[in-house]
């Protein structure tokens, strides 16, 4: 597979949006495209990383994003191992430094980390010799979401730059709101975030992100709407009055859309969907709705990644 425009991909972990340029997120999506089109042959299977062993290591339960990242391994005929949090000595008490440095022990080359805490992924890329992937770390990142968001907003409106995209729901303790602003501003896009105020980090808009608390306002010019998961456990702490008060002033629907979006609005969600909560049954269904195609790109975005990254040779263990 070779990479457009001659560039040289140099970075030994994904850790974040935060940490890539917007030259590199281009040439993951560049990467991504020659991937989709592997998957969409009769064997849909290279042999590029045959002979790698990479580790899934989910804390934090997970179905889309750990099957993606499994299936995009074994399209690249890498040998794969899944450990999970209930399956593991953390039970036993086992510190994240050391369940690591033993699943390195067995000749790992690359660990994908899920985990409830912010920076466990940064962490873990100082202990191991290995190549680390965040597949989402606490309420801070989940770059591979966003890289897929990237990539299905270039593939279905042919760019990002200069699109208006708006972010609809809890801001404050989503990864993917916070990775996809990152990743929507460094390649040029016009974002608007949404939700109730109890939902909006403090200091939104040093982002580049432009707020509002009213979803009309989100809603018109918008060529894309990401809608988030509504996590219907801090409805128990109040973060906002009811479910039904949340559908009312917040919920997408498609008499929603009719009065204030346009006729070609892209609707996204990472998933998985409250159904006639946050997006309505019929719009998540709708011909606007590309979020089936955003869990396809999502093989071929972690493809790239995992590609890019076994370009770069580890380094000789250092004292820790």
């Amino acid at each position: 597979m070779k990479r457009s425009g001659g560039e040289k991909w140099t970075k030994k972990h994904l850790l974040g949006i935060e940490d890539i340029s917007r030259e590199e997120i281009t040439m993951i999506l560049d990467q991504a495209k020659g991937f989709k089109e592997v998957l969409s042959r009769a064997i849909p299977k290279v042999p590029t990383l045959r002979g790698k062993t990479l580790v899934n290591l989910f804390c934090e339960p997970s179905t889309r994003t750990r099957a993606s990242f499994e299936l995009a391994a074994k399209r690249l005929s890498a040998d794969t191992l899944s450990i999970t949090a209930s399956s593991s000595s953390f039970l036993k008490g086992e510190s994240l430094r050391d369940t690591a440095r033993n699943i390195e022990a067995m000749h790992t080359d690359m660990i994908i980390i899920r985990h409830a805490s912010p920076g466990a992924a940064h962490f873990l890329s100082r202990c191991v010799r290995s190549s680390v992937i965040n597949a989402g770390d606490g309420a801070h990142e989940h770059p591979t979401q966003a890289l897929l968001d990237m990539f299905t907003i270039r593939e279905k409106l042919g760019r990002v730059e200069g699109l208006n995209v708006s972010i609809i729901g809890d801001i404050a303790h989503s990864r993917v709101a916070r990775s996809n602003i990152l990743a929507l501003v460094k390649l040029g896009a016009k974002v608007t975030v949404c939700g109730p105020k109890t939902m909006m980090p403090l200091e939104i808009e040093k982002t580049g992100a432009r707020v509002t608390y009213q979803l009309e306002e989100a809603l018109k010019k918008a060529d894309v709407l990401n809608i988030l998961r509504i996590q219907l456990e801090r409805q128990e702490k109040g973060i906002f009055p009811s479910t039904r008060e949340y559908i009312k002033s917040f919920g997408v629907n498609r008499e929603k859309l009719k009065r204030y979006a346009g006729k070609k609005t892209v609707i996204m969600h990472p998933g998985p969907i409250n159904r006639g909560i946050e997006l309505s049954q019929d719009v998540a269904d709708s011909e606007h709705s590309v979020i089936l195609e955003q869990v396809t790109n999502g093989v071929a975005v972690r493809m790239a990644v995992m590609f890019l990254l076994s370009q770069i040779k580890s380094v000789p263990e250092r004292a820790r």
